[in-house]
């Protein structure tokens, strides 16, 4: 579990709730089915609209990235490639094929040994894996969009709630007993549609940015140990090359190693 987003909306939430008791508010105030219907239903309803429901699922499949962070195995991917470009090494390219058909399970790894094994050209085999790479990061986009584009959307429905708040307390005047329930749900809605876009739906946009953004510094460390693994590089050169993706915070110097 990510405890960072965990904490993150604890505290976004918690704020507001908070906020609305020490002003002397009751918690229940805040409690709208109404306007929760309205802003929830109009929000994803519009983001619906705006993206093929293939999209969709992938978006709300993504959710888990948000909440569960992906292995941190940057260590293990460098240490993989050296030991590739070991056996290349010695045993020339033809012997990675082998691990290919067996132990290889990354698509992206297997595709680039794969171009290496049957000899392909270096600048053809960039080509290729940079159109793998665009792919990758083209489909990595579209779920911080989709959430993106519901942060932006949820703010203006908010807005309708409250306008449709203000019209059931307008038609209403000559009822006294209907003038609270409508300007609550006029005010709450707006708090809503804020809440929804700023706490959840734009911060989980920023969230799978990041994790993008993790995955590509990944992929692009592993294109270019496979490329040196073409040229024949030394595996102890690889390693300290591919080091230098790593975040600071985990590079070693020669004597830590």
């Amino acid at each position: 579990m990510d405890i960072a987003t965990i904490i993150g909306l604890i505290m976004g939430f918690g704020a507001v709730i908070g906020g609305q008791v020490l002003e002397g508010g009751h918690v229940g105030a805040l409690m709208q089915p109404t306007a929760a219907l309205i802003v929830m239903g109009g929000t994803f309803g519009a983001t619906f609209v705006a993206f093929p429901l293939k999209d969709i699922i992938q978006s709300l499949k993504d959710v888990r990235s948000v909440l569960l962070p992906p292995p941190d195995n940057m260590e293990q991917v460098i240490t993989d490639l050296v030991s590739y470009a070991d056996l290349a090494r010695h045993n020339g390219i033809l012997s990675l094929e082998k691990l290919v058909d067996e132990s290889i399970k990354d698509k992206f790894v297997a595709k680039g040994m794969r171009l290496l094994v049957d000899g392909t050209d270096p600048q053809q085999f960039r080509e290729v894996m940079d159109i793998e790479l665009e792919s990758f990061e083209a489909n990595g986009k579209i779920s911080a969009e989709f959430f993106e584009s519901a942060g932006g959307f949820a703010p203006t429905i908010g807005i309708i709630g409250a306008v449709l708040g203000l019209i059931h307390v307008m038609s209403n005047l000559s009822d006294s007993s209907k003038l609270g329930a409508g300007i609550a749900v006029a005010f709450v809605a707006t708090i809503y549609g804020l809440m929804i876009a700023n706490i959840v739906c734009i911060p989980f946009s920023t969230k799978l940015k990041k994790r993008l953004k993790e995955q590509m510094t990944i992929k692009n460390m592993i294109l270019e140990g496979l490329l040196d693994i073409q040229a024949g590089q030394n595996p102890r050169v690889i390693k300290q090359k591919l080091r230098g993706f790593l975040p600071p915070g985990k590079k070693l110097t020669d004597t830590e190693e």
